[in-house]
């Protein structure tokens, strides 16, 4: 089944389980599986990786609970296999977005990947977990686990890889996971 990654801006503190909780229910409810939910602190933004067949029925279903998305978008892991993503929950710390240039393709993108990633090893104290990277090509999401966002940069450095932006990131609490 297809990934699809939906942004929502981040609600004040006191309406964000109630935000967590609607988007976790309207994916159930489009017949989707919620991957991750992960609140981007720094941009604030709430991104959500789903499961779903159908991602015009998830936009419908996330818009008439109240939590309209910014949009739904198509997205292919690249990194580890989708199960034990199901089973690292949680395990980042920062989120690094990148806007991919302009007639890039997926192909390409990925062995540049491949050939830049053994430059990580240079920068042992963080550790590259998972990339989403949106099927139209537009950008990626590349999640970090590191001890500050410094080495996080020193990471990108090291893979010689931009960053548009960096946030820190909190996951959703467990409750609202599938």
């Amino acid at each position: 089944m297809p990934l699809y990654l939906s942004e929502f801006p981040l609600p004040d503190e006191a309406a964000r389980a109630s935000s967590f909780d609607r988007i976790a229910e309207a994916i159930e409810r489009a017949g989707g599986e919620l991957i991750e939910l992960q609140v981007g602190l720094d941009a604030g933004l709430l991104y959500a990786i789903a499961e779903i067949v159908d991602p015009a029925q998830l936009d419908r279903v996330l818009r008439a609970s109240g939590v309209p998305p910014r949009a739904v978008v198509e997205v292919r892991l690249v990194g580890p296999a989708l199960d034990d993503v199901k089973r690292a929950r949680g395990d980042a710390a920062y989120l690094v977005e990148w806007d991919l240039p302009n007639g890039l393709t997926m192909d390409e993108y990925l062995a540049r990947k491949l050939a830049k990633a053994p430059g990580y090893a240079r920068v042992p104290e963080t550790t590259f977990l998972r990339t989403y990277v949106c099927v139209d090509m537009t950008k990626c999401l590349c999640f970090y686990r590191a001890p500050d966002a410094a080495a996080v940069l020193r990471a990108r450095e090291a893979v010689d890889t931009p960053v548009d932006r960096l946030t820190r990131i909190a996951e959703a609490p467990r409750h609202v996971r599938a």
